[in-house]
Parts: structure tokens; C-alpha cells; sequence
């Protein structure tokens, strides 16, 4: 009976997308997201089940299909785990996939490509499923990959402008460097202990020793975080995520939410037991982490296209979850996964909502006074801010002050970096919303006849996760042993209370100062850009250091220079020499042929006496070299 589940939660987005993409844009124009959003539905329902059986039972199922490679040593199969991890995963996968599927009913209503659409959204729900239920790293891989082919899908899919082509292939590009690195971890691994199973890892792991060993499993973890680079977007591999930004709205807010962008987290974590073996590994983890949570913020302090303050949001609190996994703490970590779908996912639908009731404007400079025109989506937008900024108590400020605790545990300089991050979060975060929706209105007089609140479809799931912004950090309090989240994950994810390590005054002093923290980033936004009502210069009169920051520190132009057209010059240079040495080669050998074939034209005659001739002196010689040898 289990089973049959799994393959349904499994299935079901499959079956959507095959029906989408062969008869979906033949049937009527709300038939496909009706179908997706059904097909997600009953994953999630699934997905509960399995959650509150499991709160009853406390037994994890492993569910293995057949085997996919039977080797002397090494056996891969295709297999499942349903655990408390994977399950919580899929509960924001499905729960919040399910949100944006509906959601996108009304964002792409109209839209001619609407069954491509829902077909690839479908799709991408089954990888990431995929993804958090694989119960060894091969089956992982499959989904791995293919949520990357579907964020190509979805980032070109209005595929008429080649600037979200370009943005696509960004995308694909980056994470097959990341993914490269993956596979290499994926081979170590199988190479040491002859299995890439979860559980069996874990017992390989737990009865290894010796210097080869450990040194072999650092290149392994080292590659694995290659991967997760790629996938969740930290420096030097974070330039395909801004630019994901082409797709519609509502894809950003999948992608950046609580799915692909996390699945390097998911396999960090899931792979805990490895990782804790190699504490170099780990530092460089933190470092990396809590160098692009800062990189990122600074950067999106200065930005204006309001996606795009979002994406580089992105990318600096995935920096701040791996700064938890480095130090160890991969219970806050998760934590900070699940606030982040939270307020993350209704930022993201609430920017697509502006955008949407704009007319397509996403330049925050020819916005303002959006508040009495789209009421809803301003609420939602605001409590959003709060959560993320860390304004007590709201989900992301006790998700966030957990980092900043085991930060400053961790190490002092790397709390200092996370602490200017946050400080800086809070700002643009706070521009943002002023920019958007205070002051007055700085659009165009066509624009605000179009100005609407979005319809229902739209503004309900930004309700529904406006809630969860405000609500969902209570799942792990931080005193006296009230975090129900660090009990849930124990037989997975068995960590020591915060106050176990810190006294209670030490902790109290750091959540005073990360409070402090975001209510100064929230004044310095409320002073400039609400009381004093300034607006962001145009792009011809930003000078000095706020240019770079507003160039990306010009990391994509380097990225161009020192890789991209060297690349291109190699490939014009071999293209060529196929092109005169092969082609004339090629050419060459026909024309060959053509001049031979000129006299051997003239045995053709038609005569079969002639024919008969050459027949009997063929037979003759061949008669002969029998003989003779």
C-alpha cells in the first residue's frame, strides 16, 4: 500500500505534465492549470498522510523498485526513503508548488503557450520530488538534473526573447559545472565504500579510518559542495540565479523558494554524517556561505528591477544556510529552509502581483503609492519584509537569530559578516517596499489607469503564505526545549540545544544585537526612502562605488573575459580547422573518386560479350592467387 503511494505522489505531476504537453493546449484555456494544480494537490494530500503517520509510528520506509546496476561490488537500485526529512522537504515542495500552481492561473491566464507552461511546472514538481525521495545518490542525481532541465524549461519559456534564451542557457551552463563536480563526488564516494546508498553510507562511513580514507572523503565532500554551488547558487557559481529572473514571476518564486535553490541544502544535510567527518571541508563551507550572504547583499542594496533585489536575496540567505550547515547546525539550517519558503515564495508572488497590476513595469523607480490601489498584496509584501529583516515575531527572525547564535559559536568573524548581511537585508528590503508601495505614485498616466489588485486566484496565495511569514517560526522556539522542529528531526538530524552550549544571558545578548541589527537597516530604508521620499538615480548618474555594486561588481563582464570568449576563440579556432583541413579532406576524396570514376565509365558499354570477357579472366586470376598462395 505504501508503495503504491509513493509512486503516486510521485506520478501524479508526471501524468499532468504528459497530458499538458500532448493535449493540454487543445482543450480549453483553464483545463491546464486546473489539471496541474489537481496533479500537485494530491501529492501534497499524500505527502500529509505520510507526515502524520509517521508523527504516529516513528518508522521510516524505504521502498526499493528494482535495481538499476548490479556490479561484483556495487549495486545501485531505484529506491525511496520516506523519513522525516524527506518529508518535510516535500511538504514545502508540494504545499507551496501547489500555492504558485494556483497562483499562476491567474498570472498567466491569456497567456497562448498556457499548456507548455503548466506542463513544465508539473514536470519540475516530479524531478524535485524525485530529488527529496531518493534513498541513495544515483536516484538523486536523476532528479538533480532534471529539475536543472526544467529551470531551463521555465527560464526560456518565453523563448521569442533572446535575452531569457541567453538567460537559459546561463542557467543550464552553470549548474553542469556545478553537477560535474557532483558526479565526481558521487564516483569518490562509491569508489571508498562500494555503495551510494543513504544508509549503507552511513554505515561505511561510521567503520572507515586511516589517512587515505580521510583524505579521499575531503575531495569527495569537497566535490559534492561543487554541486551544491551550482544548484543553490553561492559564489563563484551564483550568476545563473539573477539572470533566472527572464522566467515568468511565478517561476522565480519556485525555483527560489523552497525548490531547486535548496536542494543543495537537502543534500548537505542529508548527507550530515559524511560531511561531519571532514571540519576543513565544513570551514570552507561556512566561509563560502557567509562571504556570498554578504556579496549578495550588498549588491541588492542597489538594484532597482524588483525581482532582481529579490533574486540577490536569494542568494545571500541560501549563504546564511550554508554558514549553519558549515558550523554543523543542520536542524537551523532546515529551520531557516522552511521560514525562507515561507516569506521568500509570497515576496516573489507578491512582486509578480505588482508586476502584474503595472501592466509588466518592474523598475521600482516608476512605482510608489501602490498601497490604497493593491492593498492585499502590500500587506502581504510588508509582513514579508518584517519575517525576512528579523523583526521580532516574525518566522524569519527566529530562524535567523539561530544562525547568528551558532555563528558567533562557530566564529566571531564569521558572525560579523552575517551580522552586516542581515544588517544590510533589512535595508533593501525595507527600500523595496517603500520604493513599491509608499509615497506617491512616479509611474506613467497609462500605467495607473491599468494600476488593479490582482484577482483571487492570485491574492489568495499570498494570504495563505503571508500567514506562514507570520506564524511558522514558532516551530522552533529557541528556549527551554520548545523547538518541536529539533525533536522532529532527531532520528535524523540528532543535534544539542542552543542552551546547552550558550548560557541564557549570552543568548539573550545576541538576539538583542540581531534585533538591533535589522531595526537599524529598517530606519536607514525608512529615513531615505519614506520620510525623505528619495528616489534611485537613473542608471546614466550612478557614480562611483554604488556603480559597481550596481554592475555586480562587474562579475559577469570577468566571467566574459577571462572564460567566455577564450572559449568561443578555441571553438572559432577548431570549427575552422574542421571546416579547411576535414572539409577539404572530405572533398577532396570525392573528388577523387569522381576522376577515377571518368574511365571506369567506359567499361559500362552494354555489351555482353564484354561483360562475359571480364567475368572469365576474373575467375581466371582468382583461380590463380588460389593456387599460388
Amino acid at each position: 500500500m505504501e508503495t503504491i503511494l509513493v509512486l503516486i505522489l510521485l506520478l501524479s505531476p508526471f501524468v499532468g505534465f504528459l497530458i499538458n504537453i500532448f493535449v493540454g493546449h487543445r482543450l480549453s484555456k483553464t483545463f491546464p492549470g486546473c489539471l496541474a494544480s489537481t496533479a500537485v494537490l494530491l501529492s501534497f494530500i499524500i505527502t500529509l498522510y505520510f507526515f502524520t503517520q509517521l508523527l504516529i509510528t516513528n518508522q521510516p520506509m524505504d521502498i526499493r523498485l528494482f535495481d538499476n546496476l548490479n556490479l561484483s561490488a556495487l549495486t545501485v537500485n531505484i529506491g525511496f526513503t520516506v523519513d522525516r526529512l524527506s518529508l518535510l522537504w516535500l511538504l514545502m515542495v508540494t504545499g507551496i508548488g501547489f500555492l504558485i500552481h494556483v497562483y499562476s492561473m491567474g498570472y498567466m491566464k491569456g497567456d497562448p503557450n498556457i499548456g507548455r507552461y503548466f506542463a513544465y511546472l508539473n514536470l519540475f514538481i516530479f524531478f524535485m520530488s524525485v530529488l527529496v525521495l531518493s534513498s541513495n545518490l544515483f536516484v538523486m542525481f536523476i532528479g538533480w538534473e532534471g529539475v536543472g532541465l526544467c529551470s531551463y524549461l521555465l527560464i526560456g519559456f518565453w523563448n521569442t526573447n533572446h535575452k531569457y534564451n541567453d538567460a537559459a542557457k546561463k542557467a543550464f551552463i552553470m549548474n553542469r559545472i556545478g553537477d560535474f563536480g557532483f558526479i565526481i563526488g558521487i564516483f569518490t564516494l562509491a569508489y571508498l565504500f562500494k555503495t551510494i546508498d543513504f544508509n549503507g553510507l552511513k554505515l561505511a562511513v561510521s567503520s572507515s579510518a586511516g589517512p587515505q580514507t580521510a583524505t579521499m572523503l575531503g575531495i569527495a565532500t569537497f566535490c559534492l559542495f561543487v554541486g551544491a554551488m551550482g544548484k543553490s547558487a553561492q559564489i563563484p557559481l551564483y550568476t545563473w540565479l539573477p539572470d533566472a529572473m527572464a522566467g515568468p514571476t511565478p517561476v522565480s518564486a519556485l525555483i527560489h523558494a523552497a525548490t531547486m535553490v535548496t536542494a543543495g541544502i537537502f543534500m548537505v544535510t542529508r548527507l550530515n554524517f559524511v560531511f561531519d567527518l571532514t571540519p576543513d571541508i565544513q570551514m570552507f563551507i561556512a566561509i563560502i556561505g557567509a562571504v556570498t550572504s554578504l556579496f549578495a547583499a550588498t549588491v541588492a542594496i542597489v538594484q532597482n528591477d524588483i525581482k532582481k533585489v529579490l533574486a540577490y536575496s536569494t542568494v545571500s540567505q541560501l549563504g546564511l544556510m550554508f554558514l549553519a550547515l558549515g558550523a554543523g547546525a543542520y536542524h537551523i539550517a532546515v529551520f531557516h529552509v522552511i521560514t525562507h519558503a515561507f516569506f521568500k515564495a509570497c515576496l516573489f508572488l507578491g512582486a509578480g502581483s505588482v508586476i502584474h497590476g503595472m501592466g509588466g513595469e518592474q523598475d521600482m523607480r516608476h512605482m510608489g503609492g501602490l498601497k490604497k490601489y493593491m492593498p492585499t498584496t502590500y500587506w502581504t509584501f510588508a509582513v514579508s519584509t518584517l519575517s525576512i529583516s528579523g523583526i521580532p515575531f516574525f518566522a524569519g527572525f527566529f530562524s535567523k537569530d539561530e544562525i547568528m547564535i551558532t555563528a558567533f559559536q562557530y566564529s566571531i568573524p564569521l558572525w560579523v559578516i552575517a551580522g552586516l548581511a542581515s544588517l544590510l537585508t533589512a535595508f533593501y528590503m525595507f527600500r523595496a517596499l517603500y520604493l513599491t508601495f509608499h509615497g506617491t505614485f512616479r509611474g506613467s498616466e497609462e500605467q495607473m489607469h491599468h494600476l488593479h489588485e490582482s484577482p483571487k486566484t492570485m491574492t489568495l496565495p499570498l494570504m495563505i503564505l503571508g500567514i506562514l511569514a507570520i506564524i511558522g517560526g514558532f516551530i522552533s522556539i529557541p528556549f527551554a526545549n520548545l523547538s518541536w522542529l529539533n525533536a522532529y528531526l532527531e532520528p535524523v538530524l540528532p543535534g544539542i540545544a542552543l542552551e546547552d552550549h550558550l548560557p541564557l544571558w549570552l543568548q539573550c545578548t545576541m538576539i538583542a544585537i540581531s534585533i538591533l541589527i535589522a531595526l537599524i537597516g529598517w530606519f536607514i530604508a525608512y529615513n531615505k526612502y519614506n520620510r525623505n521620499n528619495e528616489v534611485p538615480a537613473s542608471d546614466d548618474q550612478i557614480t562611483g562605488f554604488a556603480k559597481v555594486l550596481y554592475h555586480k561588481y562587474y562579475i559577469d563582464e570577468i566571467y566574459d573575459r577571462i572564460f567566455v570568449k577564450p572559449l568561443y576563440a578555441v571553438g572559432k579556432f577548431f570549427n575552422n580547422f574542421i571546416e579547411v583541413l576535414v572539409g577539404k579532406f572530405i572533398n577532396g576524396v570525392g573528388q577523387l573518386a569522381e576522376i577515377i570514376s571518368v574511365p571506369a565509365q567506359a567499361l559500362q558499354n552494354g555489351n555482353l560479350g564484354f561483360y562475359l570477357f571480364c567475368f572469365v579472366i576474373g575467375f581466371c586470376a582468382i583461380v590463380i592467387s588460389i593456387i599460388l598462395v
